[in-house]
């Protein structure tokens, strides 16, 4: 028993409790006491980060069953239990979340001066949420934990904010976002009700009737459309980037975003598949429309975060087209005639299962991680910025080349990624997308296409305009590059965006396996 547990806790367990212990220890100690209590926070958030690797030693990436299963009973007179697992889609997001916490804690490692103690608990107990997020095969967990993320953020983004709508800005984040998963409240009790269990890898094998499957499907996709997000429940996202500081945005364009899309191919995708084939138009025209919406708003912004912001969610929506390329598109207001090279009879009763399109779903993944570091980088940048010249007006700013040569360079190579160059993390994704998409429908496709060269020009204009533009000395009239602790923060972005596009091939090893079962069957059986 007690050798079992051990193996449980080096696998699993330990980047769970780490952050759990890092912040119970900080609030016996005294609020005077800063420096220890921010080492502590930044050791527990490293040795979460060293910890979430150790499952790549036995992992086995042939199978699509989640491995290193552990059970924890929680409610036994109602059979729900704490079930933990990993598999090829899950391990990457756990390494992304320990990455970037201990970014977040050095970033306001100095700014944080008020409620210092309170900030390191939040952000390790925001750690532990997250891993349990991706690594929980509960159902009813899997509605609970992510709601439970959206408590640290809003005291973040209440608390630690940066301007005087901070407290609008978080309520608005907490009530869209609670608000649509009330849907998937009810989904999973439906589901609770037929199963009869609370094992998500039961439900996963559990045929549902179609008029079932549409009614969970949508109540599923009220849930994680808000958290994606996709036009027309975007609104929350900007205002929040724009109140929270540095770091908080860091977290949000790093993770919650990847919930909603997480939440699509865990939950949604494998256990509705007749629905998600029919529905494959739905998502296809707001997702189209997003990329274009929001690459066209991006350009009329004057706030450098608002910039980031609105460019995330145009990234975020050409993710949602490629995991549901796996779908023909059939009669939709805008795409009503592009229909599947492989047939047009999916909704024609029980919905058949098309050849696979591993492009599109496998695709869609690695710039799921890649928004992780992408993003999050370039709101860095803007931090730094902030922290010395107060502002994040575009207007404001131009020829920092010759202030700032190091941030610069920084500001590119980021900006680079932004507009997934070859070479770059978000171009080993976004190609694959691209000629997924295009196996399903052309017309998505060109717009998804279109949309991303958009992304070029706004983000061309906005380097040009800051970086190489005429210098403004009224405003800038001092040296004032990022010091030593901060370019450490910033290189492990670069290595990371460069590693994962020059040398992608870890993600595919570790993901086929579940991709093809994926597409093909529609279950993970």
């Amino acid at each position: 028993m007690l050798e079992h547990f051990c193996e449980c806790y080096s696998d699993l367990s330990g980047p769970i409790l780490c952050p759990v212990l890092g912040s119970i220890i900080p609030i016996f100690i005294p609020n005077s006491r800063i420096r220890p209590i921010r080492l502590i926070g930044l050791c527990a958030s490293l040795i979460t980060f060293l910890y979430s690797p150790v499952p790549r030693i036995q992992f086995d990436p042939s199978t699509a069953k989640s491995q290193f299963v552990e059970s924890l009973r929680w409610l036994p007179y109602e059979n729900i239990n704490f079930y933990l697992g990993i598999d090829g889609l899950s391990f990457f997001f756990v390494i992304l979340t320990t990455f970037l916490i201990p970014i977040c804690i050095l970033v306001g490692w100095s700014g944080m001066r008020s409620y210092g103690k309170e900030y390191i608990t939040a952000s390790l107990i925001r750690e532990f949420l997250m891993i349990a997020v991706f690594r929980m095969l509960d159902p009813l967990l899997f509605y609970v934990l992510p709601e439970s993320v959206l408590i640290p953020m809003f005291i973040i983004i209440g608390v630690w904010g940066s301007r005087q709508r901070k407290i609008k800005a978080a309520y608005q984040f907490f009530l869209y976002t609670l608000l649509g998963s009330v849907f998937m409240l009810l989904a999973i009790l439906l589901i609770l009700f037929q199963t009869g269990t609370a094992d998500l890898q039961i439900s996963l094998t559990t045929e549902f009737s179609e008029r079932r499957q549409i009614f969970l499907w949508i109540a599923s996709f009220a849930a994680f459309a808000v958290k994606v997000p996709m036009v027309p429940v975007h609104i929350w996202l900007p205002e929040a980037h724009v109140e929270a500081p540095t770091a908080g945005s860091v977290i949000l364009a790093g993770i919650p975003s990847k919930l909603g899309t997480h939440g699509f191919l865990r939950f949604s995708i494998p256990m509705f598949p007749e629905a998600t084939l029919c529905s494959t138009p739905f998502i296809y025209t707001p997702s189209a429309i997003a990329i274009i919406y929001t690459s066209l708003t991006t350009s009329r912004q004057i706030d450098l975060k608002k910039i980031i912001a609105y460019s995330s969610v145009a990234h975020m929506n050409l993710v949602t087209i490629g995991m549901f390329s796996r779908a023909a598109a059939v009669r939709s207001p805008i795409f009503s005639y592009g229909h599947t090279r492989q047939g047009q009879n999916m909704c024609a009763g029980r919905a058949t299962h098309q050849p696979t399109n591993i492009q599109g779903i496998g695709g869609s993944i690695p710039p799921m991680l890649s928004h992780g570091l992408v993003p999050s980088a370039l709101f860095l940048c803007v931090g730094v910025l902030y922290d010395r010249h107060k502002t994040r007006l575009v207007r404001y700013y131009g020829g920092l080349v010759s202030t700032m040569p190091n941030l610069s360079t920084i500001s590119f190579s980021s900006t680079l990624a932004n507009m997934s160059s070859p070479g770059t993390s978000s171009f080993i994704g976004e190609f694959p997308i691209s000629v997924g998409a295009f196996q399903r429908n052309s017309l998505v496709a060109t717009l998804a296409a279109l949309g991303m060269i958009l992304g070029a020009a706004y983000s061309l204009w906005l380097y040009n305009r800051v970086v190489s533009g005429n210098l403004k000395p009224d405003f800038l009239n001092k040296f004032s590059d990022p010091n030593g602790r901060e370019v450490s923060i910033f290189i492990p972005f670069l290595v990371g965006v460069v590693r994962m596009g020059v040398h992608p091939k870890v993600f595919p090893d570790r993901m086929h396996t579940y991709v093809s079962n994926l597409v093909q069957h529609g279950k993970l059986n």
